[in-house]
This record gives structure tokens, C-alpha cells and sequence, in this order.
């Protein structure tokens, strides 16, 4: 009868035990990672209208490297939200050799998605690249050192800053007078208005083309040549953006308290988006990395004059 007791006392003292054992077992057993969770794009600042002209622009982007790659990368992501249709380079569109395996490995392959979608791109020559350029078929130049085309209300001029002869001069006077668009926008390489420590100011320059854009209704001008981003306080009631930071950097470089900085990125590469929608224009410029850098928009300088807010 004892033995009898003492079987049934161990089996009931197992029965119990196990629940709390299998409890314990699962409370040591290492949890699982959670899953990385992949944050999601910023949202764009840009009004994406359907009937506005949306343009990228780039500078001193033809490396051939991994950082040219990375931008380009996400310039497709940023895309995917804002369908621009055209691209407006600044310059430096080829470093170093420019043989044809260049062109497609600084210039084909990385823009791959966006030439395949029939995204133009309109080149400007930089101090790094051969004039001959002009007669690259995908840059967009038929063959000219500088020169305009027209996209709805917005007219643009190409230029070349390292050779500004009195016949490119004499050109950019004529076609700036004879042009109607609401919207006239030069770009080129050198800037003529700089807060980098390196180039800074291209003052020659200055003095030939800025009296042109005052007299015939510039709002804004795009250029390249400084490896990074900088908008600059409008000067004389022009807005100045440098964007040449699509594949070079130079870190460090926008001047300290610089007084016509009104936001500079010279941290990593970055590209700028911009949208023209009637008589506002709004940019936006992104980092390698995807994030934003700089947005803002502003009117046309005409419509500034009579309400003194520029």
C-alpha cells in the first residue's frame, strides 16, 4: 500500500512540474530579431501640377564613380514621384578621358532608367570638357557651344562660361530681348555669385552676363563648377542656385557666415528638383542619401517688383 502511495505522489509531482519547465524553457529561448523596417521617402514639397514644366538639374557629375551611381540611383526613386521630363546639366559632364567607353560608363549607364523613360537631357560645357560634346547626340547640344530651347512659358539658355567671346555675348543680348517666355533661365558652370572658398565669385564673368539678366527679365540662374549646394540670397532680385554636387564633393567648403548664403550642403552629393507652375517656381534639392536638403519657392521677379517682397 506504501509503494502504492508513493507511485501515485511522484507521478502527480511530474504531472505538475512540466507546465512550469516548459514555461521556463520558453522564457530563456532568445527572441527573435524584429524586422528592419525601411523608413519611408520624405514627402516632396513640390505641387507636382499636371501641366507645369519639371526639370532635374545636375552639375560636375561625370566621375564614373560609385557616389555619380548613388545619385542617380535615387534621382530614379525621386522620379517615380515627380515625372520630370528633362534634365539641365551644368557642366564638368565628363572627368578625366572621354573616350566613347566614357560616355557610357559616366554618362549612359548611371542615367540608364531615365534615358529608357526618354528623359532629355541638355548639356552645359564645364572647364573638364572637350567642346567636341556639343556633337553628342544625348547631350542635346545640335552641335553648339551655347544655345536656347523653349518648354512651354519657360526659355533656356545654355551657356559657355569658359569661353564667353563678345559672339556668345552678343547672342545671349539678342536672344534675351527677342524672347517672350514668362520665364527666362540661364545656366552655365562658373558661378557668378559664390560662397565657396575654393572658386568663390567667377567677378569677370559677373560683370559681362549680370547687367544682361537685370535688363531683360531674368528670375533665376542655375550653375555648376563649386562641388556642392548653395541658393544664394537673391542678388539685385535674381535668384543664384549652384549645383555642383551630383558626383564631386568638396567637403567643407561654403564659407562660414557667408552673407549671401541662404542655404548651403556641402556635407555629400545632391541633386535639385524644380517645378515652374504659372508665374511660381518651387525647388527642392535631395541628398545622396534621399534626404531633403532645401525647398522653398518664389515668384517671378515681376510680380516682386510691384509688391516689394523679394
Amino acid at each position: 500500500m506504501s509503494r502504492l502511495l508513493l507511485t501515485a505522489i511522484l507521478t502527480l509531482f511530474v504531472v505538475c512540474a512540466t507546465p512550469s519547465s516548459r514555461v521556463d524553457a520558453r522564457a530563456q529561448a532568445p527572441r527573435a530579431a524584429a524586422p528592419q523596417v525601411q523608413a519611408a521617402a520624405p514627402r516632396s514639397t513640390l505641387p507636382n501640377d499636371s501641366d507645369s514644366v519639371k526639370f532635374l538639374v545636375i552639375g560636375d557629375s561625370g566621375t564614373g564613380d560609385r557616389y555619380q551611381y548613388d545619385v542617380a540611383a535615387k534621382i530614379v526613386e525621386a522620379r517615380a514621384q515627380f515625372p520630370f521630363e528633362f534634365a539641365i546639366m551644368l557642366g564638368d559632364n565628363l572627368y578625366g578621358s572621354e573616350r566613347p567607353i566614357d560616355y557610357i560608363n559616366k554618362f549612359e549607364k548611371p542615367y540608364k532608367t531615365l534615358l529608357d523613360d526618354g528623359v532629355k537631357f541638355y548639356a552645359s560645357l564645364g572647364n573638364h570638357d572637350d567642346p567636341s560634346q556639343r556633337f553628342y547626340q544625348k547631350f542635346n547640344m545640335d552641335g553648339k557651344r551655347y544655345y536656347n530651347f523653349r518648354k512651354k512659358d519657360v526659355e533656356f539658355f545654355a551657356l559657355d562660361s569658359t569661353y564667353m567671346a563678345p559672339p556668345q555675348i552678343n547672342w545671349l543680348r539678342d536672344e534675351l530681348k527677342r524672347s517672350d517666355a514668362k520665364w527666362k533661365i540661364p545656366y552655365f558652370h562658373h558661378p557668378i555669385y559664390s560662397s565657396g572658398q575654393r572658386h568663390g565669385s567667377e567677378l569677370d564673368l559677373q560683370r559681362v552676363v549680370e547687367p544682361l539678366f537685370l535688363e531683360n527679365g531674368v528670375d533665376v540662374v542655375f550653375s555648376g563648377h563649386e562641388h556642392f549646394y548653395e541658393r544664394l540670397k537673391p542678388q539685385k532680385g535674381i535668384v543664384y542656385m549652384i549645383q555642383g554636387g551630383a558626383a564631386k564633393l568638396r567637403r567643407g567648403n561654403i564659407r562660414d557666415n557667408s552673407a549671401m548664403t541662404a542655404k548651403g550642403f556641402d556635407t555629400d552629393r545632391s541633386f535639385t528638383l524644380v517645378e515652374i507652375v504659372g508665374d511660381h517656381l518651387f525647388f527642392e534639392t535631395i541628398s545622396r542619401l534621399g534626404q531633403p536638403v532645401d525647398s522653398g519657392e518664389f515668384p517671378r521677379r515681376e510680380l516682386n517688383d510691384s509688391t516689394g517682397t523679394r
